[in-house]
Formats: C-alpha cells, structure tokens, sequence
C-alpha cells in the first residue's frame, strides 16, 4: 500500500495532484513537447501506474492544467486592477500585472498550452482574453481602439521578457512611453 504523507487520505491526494499539475505546468514552461503521464510522474515522483488514479489520458491532464492556470491569471489582473483609484492607474496596473505574470514564466505555460492543446486553449483563452480585457476596456472608457493599442504594448514587453531583458527595464521602457497616456486618462 503506498505511503500517505499528509493527515488524511484527502489531503494526501490533493497534495498528489497538486504535484502532477505543477510538474506539467513546469515541463510546459521549459518549452519542450506535450509531456506524456509518464514525463510528469518522473518530474513530480510519482509512479506511472499511480498517475491513472488522478487522470486518465494526457489530454485530462491539460484540461486540468488550463483549469489551474487560466483563473489565477484572471485573478491576478483583477485584482491588481480594483486596487488602484484612477483609470490610468488601472490601466498602469493591467499592464504591470501581466508584464509580471509572464516574468513569473505563467506566460510560457499559457503558450505551451496553447501548442498542445489548442483547441481546447482556443475556447478558454479566448474566454480568458475577453474576461480580463473587459475591466481594460472600462478603465478605457469603451474606447476599443485604445484597448487594442495596450495590448500590442502588453505583446511587445512580453516578448522582451521571455526573450531575457530585465523585468524593471521593459517596466520602466513602457512608463516613460505611456506614462504621459496614464496622466491624461486621469484628466
């Protein structure tokens, strides 16, 4: 019988499937192929035949991943964005929470995700993209145009962070290019 490390079987269980997330999640970020079961259980240390207990198939196991990954990066952008007073400074907020989301490597998950399972991404990203452009859109005032004019921003500063600049560069690259834009939504 395998040994359970936690106070109960179900919390046992919950830290077993949190480790099988986190090893897809790690195995997709470092860009390499869908990982098999078989690839994950090696990451998170878990025997293959033990795998079946928590998914069937390694489509189940991606599902299960954009289901973990896709609400936090929601979350994280509301959140970021109810905490600041002024549509500019939720405009500034949109864009610092997804330049540090992508630092953090979540970015390279969503985009493996989207390589490996793209059908399945394209429906919950592009329910992701609506749901987290929709309070940019009203920090915008329904200005689409403007919205549209961030996000190629939001693209290009994301792209220099995954290819190595410094976080506090593109950050400050991007201030003093729409800094004088933030102060004017707040006029």
């Amino acid at each position: 019988m395998p040994r359970i490390n936690a106070a109960s079987l179900a919390e046992h269980r919950a830290k077993q499937r949190r480790a099988l997330l986190d090893a897809a999640r790690d195995l997709l970020a470092d860009g390499s192929a869908a990982p098999s079961l078989a690839e994950v259980g090696r990451r998170a240390g878990l025997a293959r035949t033990s795998l079946y207990q928590y998914f069937s198939s390694r489509e189940e196991l991606l599902d299960a991943v954009i289901a973990d990954v896709l609400p936090g990066w929601r979350e994280r952008i509301h959140v970021a964005m109810s905490a600041a007073a002024t549509p500019g400074a939720k405009v500034a907020a949109y864009i610092e929470a997804n330049l540090a989301l992508v630092d953090e490597g979540e970015h390279a998950v969503v985009r493996g995700l989207a390589t490996h399972a793209r059908d399945r991404m394209a429906t919950a990203g592009g329910e992701l993209h609506e749901e987290i452009g929709r309070p940019l859109l009203e920090a915008l005032g329904g200005a689409e145009a403007l919205a549209e004019l961030v996000q190629s921003v939001v693209y290009t500063a994301s792209r220099m962070l995954e290819e190595g600049r410094d976080r506090a560069t593109v950050t400050g690259h991007v201030a003093t290019l729409l800094g004088p834009f933030f102060k004017s939504l707040d006029d």
